[in-house]
């Protein structure tokens, strides 16, 4: 992919909004289906939609506005579609002037697949991308949808006449690639409560956002604040569970996540004290919309992890960097970790949280989670 222009920061467009707020506006126009405008520190701009969200006469427009127009997939979903690896993080796809956004979505989406069979054959470019068809994909898994983007690279005029015209949001490739890391480290304490639970009456709720406008996320603390067993700095009993929907409101069979959150509310309660960091980090990641996705494709044959490779995402997506700064903004810096996954550990050693002990954490399978138990043990490690 060649760079076909560069364009300048529009002066005093940003004043009152933060890199940070501009990559959640950018994150909701994809959404939407609207273009963005990406820009890099070197000059260079391309126009992006998310290939999930896109609409024709969006895509008509976009493509009309460049020389060239790319469709930027992950190296996991190219590797399902048989797409040779020619280039890093992203793979780029040319598009024709005839495509449609039922075809961009085709190559994006595998719950087509099996529709499609025939997609190809591919050519992709042997040309690295550049940064901002790179941060494309990046914004698009920001955004909760399937990481793949339609981008047109644009020349100085075209950027400046489409932003003059249309109003498209504009973001920075950095600050798409930082978002994750200034959202933990923005996380603030908002409220605390006591909220009595089933297996733990003695408890309180703390609540904590982040800069980004994102869900919030919770530390439930449970046992008397004045006993050793939540004296800080610790070590504190401590389990570190990502939302659930499925799991844990709906009692879903397909997983363990129901059982491992009641389960660890009523063992720590048991032990005399300790915390639960519930994550907003649904589907190891990649969101509600996603993982139901996957398990559209589990019903075709492949397991849990397979299916997110299949979606273009990697097998686990979720970031521990959130976990950590709950602990520290709580007083604490060891913690006797209640887990299997040992990837836990390592993220928060890495994120200077000291873990003394792993306790186990398991549950009796059932018929309908039993395969996904197994490759949470054969595949990612699991410590079953």
């Amino acid at each position: 992919m060649e760079k076909t222009g560069k364009i300048l920061p529009q002066q005093g467009q940003t004043a009152l909004i933060s890199p940070f707020h501009r990559v959640e506006r950018a994150a909701g126009d994809f959404r939407r289906g609207a273009p963005v405008l990406i820009r890099h520190s070197d000059g260079s701009a391309s126009l992006a939609a998310a290939a999930e969200t896109v609409g024709d006469p969006t895509l008509k427009q976009m493509i009309g506005l460049g020389e060239t127009a790319w469709i930027m997939i992950t190296h996991d979903r190219a590797t399902t579609l048989k797409i040779r690896l020619y280039t890093q993080e992203v793979i780029a796809l040319p598009v024709s002037s005839s495509i449609t956004a039922e075809s961009v979505r085709a190559i994006a989406d595998p719950a087509s697949d099996l529709d499609y069979p025939l997609k190809g054959p591919f050519q992709p470019s042997r040309t690295q991308p550049d940064a901002t068809a790179i941060a494309a994909v990046s914004l698009a898994k920001l955004s909760g949808l399937l990481p793949a983007a339609v981008v047109v690279p644009l020349s100085i005029e075209g950027s400046e006449r489409f932003m003059r015209e249309a109003l498209v949001v504009a973001v920075d490739v950095a600050d798409i690639l930082t978002f994750q890391d200034v959202a933990a480290e923005t996380l603030q304490l908002v409220t605390r409560a006591k909220v009595p639970l089933k297996d733990a009456e003695r408890t309180e709720l703390a609540a904590f956002r982040s800069a980004d406008g994102g869900p919030e996320h919770y530390a439930i603390l449970i046992g008397d604040k004045s006993s050793a067993a939540l004296a800080p700095p610790g070590p504190v009993l401590t389990r570190i569970h990502s939302e659930c929907f499925t799991g844990d409101l709906l009692g879903s069979l397909k997983c363990d996540c129901g059982d491992q959150l009641r389960g660890a509310i009523k063992a720590i309660a048991e032990a005399g004290g300790g915390i639960l960091l519930y994550l907003a980090q649904e589907g190891r990641g990649i969101g509600l919309m996603n993982k139901l996705r996957a398990y559209r494709l589990q019903d075709e044959g492949y397991d849990t992890l397979e299916a997110n490779t299949r979606l273009g995402f990697a097998e686990d997506e979720r970031l521990y960097d959130i976990a950590a700064r709950m602990l520290q903004i709580l007083g604490y810096h060891k913690v006797r970790l209640l887990t299997n996954n040992p990837d836990k550990i390592s993220a928060l050693h890495q994120a200077a949280i000291e873990v003394t002990e792993r306790v186990p954490h398991t549950f009796p399978d059932n018929l309908h989670n039993r395969e996904y138990l197994r490759t949470k043990s054969i595949k990612a490690g699991h410590l079953f």
